[in-house]
């Protein structure tokens, strides 16, 4: 039995499918634009101003357990390279159920919480920059509109897009950082030793906030047969982008409190625009406009390119509708996915209305269900370690196990403190637990009655191949010269 799953194999063009035009630079402007948005924007504020400079611990941590899951997707995009992403490497991994309570918990419901937060806080900015110039939703509503057209038109719109803002995002908020770092008030609010403890707990206990920071590089993923060169672009896109998030945050965050009290950071709403207005005055307002537009729609351009392409193929995997499989002609996109990922978004937009309190409870209960769906992608990693020893692995993470333990364990931390404070906890638990369990019922009714498939039986790597119910050993045809 020939093994062969490397990505270099797949024609540059699939006939009827999608078509191979992304390359290193636009995948990073999709790692570094999903990541840096305006939740993150507001939450690393809030965390700086919780914690001073001790906030550059859990900040480190966040950044470190990321690289563990930049890891973990690198191995498994290139080992099972579909466009189904979480959905397809879990079925082979630990089965279906698993598979599609992932992939939904981690994304869709993410495009549910994240995505409407951002969409609010972009709206929120615009309605107290320009008091009353436009009507509540209008932005919001106007930037999703004009995102899913442009997603609707093809890859090449989204990628040459994608690069500008993410450019445009980075040098805006190196220039804020920068500015406040140099200005005159610099050295006026923030003694040296003041919340540098690396044993606090209150600091550590931030992780789950400073994680947020760094969530979303494997966006990348779901691209992946619309990648050049995947074996070589997929890692690297998401470990230089990570890195760049890096540097860019932890100057961002100290050039906060060089410049503003920690209380006001802490207890602002929208710190970010506190920030900028203390750094430049009446001119940072349209400083931050232009920071937080570029920053909401790098992020709504990558989500509605990404998440599409999940559903497309687990639509293939008999995982969803199969009417998300249906393609554009002209620009070979998965046009249902796209307006039903555009559906989902727009929907607590219109339930939730302007409430900033809303948009944090959105963001850590989005958080929570993408924590959890890196938890499985380490799993994944490991059962397929283990079932498929030789099988070919483009990339094979260093250290292993390592950064895959390390990784469950730091996201089961994090998930412990999601919530910043005791008021929160019931309402983060509960509106992810509500949604975790209405997707957990569809999962089973589905796998069930439409697949008929078992729920945690895993599927095989290659096509033909007996299930692991059937033949429980597949390692051997893996083994060299058979």
């Amino acid at each position: 039995m020939t093994a062969n799953l490397s990505t270099g194999a797949l024609s540059p063009t699939s006939k009827g499918g999608l078509r191979r035009v992304l390359g290193l630079g636009s995948l990073v402007s999709v790692a570094v634009g999903l990541v840096v948005s305006q939740g993150v924007m507001v939450l690393m504020l809030q965390g700086a101003g919780m914690a001073g400079l001790g906030f550059f611990i859990p900040l480190l941590l966040a950044y470190l357990l990321a690289l563990t899951y930049a890891l973990s997707f690198s191995e498994l995009a290139l080992m099972v390279p579909r466009a189904g992403s979480l959905s397809s490497y879990t079925e082979v991994a630990i089965g279906h159920f698993p598979a599609i309570l992932a992939t939904f918990s981690g994304y869709m419901v993410v495009a549910m919480f994240a995505l409407s937060a951002e969409l609010l806080l972009l709206d929120l900015i615009i309605g107290k920059v320009y008091p009353g110039a436009l009507p509540p939703m209008l932005v919001a509503y106007g930037v999703l509109g004009v995102f899913t057209l442009l997603n609707l038109l093809g890859i090449d719109v989204f990628a040459k897009l994608q690069t500008v803002l993410a450019v445009v995002m980075v040098v805006i908020l190196l220039t804020l950082g920068l500015g406040a770092v140099s200005s005159a008030q610099a050295d006026l609010q923030l003694p040296l030793d003041q919340g540098w403890n690396p044993l606090q707990v209150g600091a550590l206990a931030l992780a789950a906030m400073a994680i947020w920071g760094f969530v979303g590089a494997e966006f990348v993923c779901p691209l992946v047969e619309e990648t050049r060169n995947p074996e070589r672009n997929i890692p690297r896109s998401m470990i230089i982008g990570l890195s760049v998030i890096f540097l860019v945050i932890t100057l961002y965050c100290l050039g906060a409190l060089l410049c503003v009290p920690r209380a006001q950071l802490a207890s602002d709403p929208l710190p970010h625009f506190l920030f900028a207005t203390t750094v430049f005055g009446e001119a940072g307002k349209l400083f931050l406009v232009g920071a937080v537009i570029t920053a909401t729609c790098s992020t709504v351009n990558s989500s509605l390119a990404a998440l599409p392409r999940m559903l497309y193929g687990m639509a293939q995997n008999g995982q969803a509708f199969p009417q998300f499989k249906r393609l554009s002609p002209r620009g070979r996109t998965p046009w249902v996915a796209v307006l039903f990922v555009a559906a989902l978004t727009g929907l607590p937009i219109l339930l939730l209305g302007q409430d900033p309190d809303s948009i944090s409870l959105l963001l850590l209960a989005a958080a929570l269900a993408w924590l959890l769906a890196y938890i499985v992608v380490h799993i994944d990693v490991i059962a397929l370690r283990r079932r498929y020893p030789d099988a070919p692995r483009p990339f094979r993470s260093p250290f292993y196990p390592w950064p895959q333990v390390l990784g469950i364990v730091g996201m089961l931390f994090a998930i412990y403190h999601v919530s910043p404070s005791p008021e929160m906890t019931a309402r983060i638990f509960g509106s992810a637990g509500v949604v975790l369990g209405v997707i957990s019922l569809i999962a089973v009714v589905w796998i069930k009655l439409v697949m008929r498939k078992p729920l945690f039986v895993p599927e095989p790597l290659l096509p033909g191949e007996p299930t692991l119910a059937t033949q429980p050993s597949l390692e051997p045809a893996y083994r060299a010269g058979e």
